[in-house]
């Protein structure tokens, strides 16, 4: 049977696949399209729209915010499934004034006009991300590092932010120093997000299914990797254990 959490645990990987990754495709094909166009301008007349610049900005803005609200989608899940508020109440409702700040970070970051509020603004947004990162909840993979989904996830997603600090100052400095930096640094974010589709599709086999999870975990518990073994639920098993049974 499946259960609304089962659904819930959807909603990150559906935004990914029909929203960003598409988003992504055309981000990069404009880019591509307005260094063409920078390139040709310089020997003549380019026959690439005066538009593209445009559209990379704008759709490039759309991928920076999309990124970061869905890496908080992403965190907010397993945080919110697994804590227990009658249990840890203080941190439940700390980890949701966190949420609610990174969000309010964000959107003053695409407001803010100077470098020093950009500045302010995007450290917060990328703090707000490391410390909802840093919750026990979160599967990190951590015996994994170099092929894991949070860390890929975590450090596009401060990619991003980055990005949206810096974007007024691309076109105001004439040494290009910006623009080089903007392109290195997302030409590491592209491989990022392609690390993140392999990694992404690979974490949706390994998570069960509400009703499968208690006969997983009794799988390792029983260590039946290396063995043949029937498994049961430990409720189930505890019931058979019990003299009043």
């Amino acid at each position: 049977m499946v259960e609304l959490k089962d659904f819930l645990g959807l909603i990150h990987p559906f935004l990914a696949v029909a929203f960003i990754f598409p988003l992504i495709g055309l981000v990069s094909y404009f880019s591509l399209q307005t260094r063409q166009r920078r390139l040709a301008a310089k020997e003549g007349k380019s026959k690439i729209p005066a538009n593209v610049g445009t559209e990379h900005l704008r759709l490039g803005r759309w991928l920076g915010n999309g990124v970061v609200l869905l890496a908080l989608i992403g965190l907010a899940y397993p945080i919110y499934t697994k804590i227990v508020w009658a249990e840890d109440t203080f941190r439940a409702w700390f980890i949701t004034l966190i949420f609610a700040a990174t969000i309010a970070s964000l959107v003053f970051l695409n407001k803010a006009r100077t470098p020093l509020w950009r500045g302010v603004f995007a450290t917060l947004t990328g703090a707000g991300l490391v410390i909802l990162g840093s919750q026990p909840e979160i599967f990190r993979r951590g015996f994994e590092w170099y092929v894991s989904h949070y860390y890929y996830g975590i450090t596009a997603a401060l990619l991003m932010i980055f990005s949206l600090a810096i974007f007024p100052d691309i076109y105001k400095d004439r040494s290009n120093r910006w623009r080089n930096t903007h392109i290195v640094l997302n030409c590491v974010a592209l491989l990022l997000f392609v690390g993140q589709g392999f990694t992404g599709a690979r974490d949706l086999l390994e998570i069960p299914l509400s009703w499968q999870q208690p006969y997983i975990e009794q799988l390792y518990i029983n260590n039946c990797q290396t063995q043949d073994c029937t498994v049961q639920p430990a409720d189930a098993q505890n019931a058979e254990e019990s003299p009043n049974s």
